[in-house]
């Protein structure tokens, strides 16, 4: 089947390929995608410059993020996207984990560069997604804990590794209903350490933001990732609000995740470790 293009009143550019429409800035040959099989998913409303498919080929299901083509919300140049997302190659390698996304293969295609990866079964925690958000927020609390604690798991490996945990939110978060098994993907922006803000306002979602991260100059680390930590557990026990009065664990838990949203990081947890070791108590 011939990919399809088309202009529509805005300027944007629908195009389809196996039948799925998307909408590009400008024009782009896609065809090399199926060579991993049929489309059957195309995300293309990100603003990172990445555009994503899925596809299934012999039964396998493949994830696969492309960078090269100017995408409908992207404002910056293409090479710069392909940086980016080659950049992202040994952050995948370096922190393969039983909760990460597994990374297939990655190389230049198409004209630009791609990662593919083996299709993750699930649905997203992340409130972009309303209706698997709620789903995902009424799980019973046994399953949100179990949620929990692959995420500790797998900060407490990112640190080890000598990583921090950059962009990481409930959009990071993949849950597959029949199988109760976490996913956790897009870590494209995690960094290795030494890292300091170098940005002033640092890529991730505010509500799972530490004040570092809005500091131009200031350290990022290991205590960051606490604070990333405590607000996941707000996040997923208290509907995001931080007061007792919505908190659906016991006391000590609520004293253990507001000591790690502290505002001043001397007040936090110094480690990923201490803080599962109080939350465990």
């Amino acid at each position: 089947m011939e990919e399809g293009k088309a202009a529509d009143h805005t300027g944007s550019i629908r195009q389809s390929i196996d039948g799925i429409p998307y909408v590009m800035k400008q024009p782009f040959d896609f065809g090399f995608i199926r060579r991993y099989g049929k489309v059957f998913k195309v995300y293309d409303d990100q603003d990172s410059g990445n555009i994503c498919f899925g596809t299934e080929r012999g039964g396998e299901r493949f994830f696969i993020k492309f960078a090269g083509a100017q995408t409908k919300r992207y404002e910056g140049e293409p090479d710069d996207a392909i940086a980016r997302l080659k950049d992202s190659l040994p952050i995948y390698r370096d922190l393969k984990h039983a909760n990460l996304v597994e990374l297939v293969e990655a190389g230049e295609m198409g004209g630009g560069f791609a990662m593919v990866f083996r299709w993750a079964q699930g649905e997203c925690m992340g409130r972009m997604y309303p209706e698997a958000h709620a789903k995902f927020m009424a799980l019973p609390l046994d399953a949100r804990l179990a949620v929990f604690s692959d995420v500790l798991c797998f900060l407490g490996h990112t640190a080890a590794q000598g990583y921090v945990a950059v962009d990481f939110y409930d959009g990071s978060i993949l849950y597959d209903f029949e199988s109760g098994k976490t996913t956790i993907c897009d870590i494209d922006f995690f960094r290795k350490q030494p890292c300091v803000n170098d940005m002033g306002r640092m890529w991730g979602s505010s509500r799972f933001q530490s004040p570092e991260e809005y500091e131009l100059g200031a350290v990022i680390d290991e205590v960051t990732n606490v604070y990333t930590a405590g607000a996941t557990a707000f996040a997923l026990f208290g509907g995001y609000q931080r007061t007792r009065e919505h908190w659906q664990l016991d006391e000590r838990r609520f004293a253990v995740a507001s000591k790690a949203v502290s505002g001043e990081r001397a007040l936090r947890h110094a480690s990923i470790a201490e803080f599962c070791r109080q939350w465990e108590k």
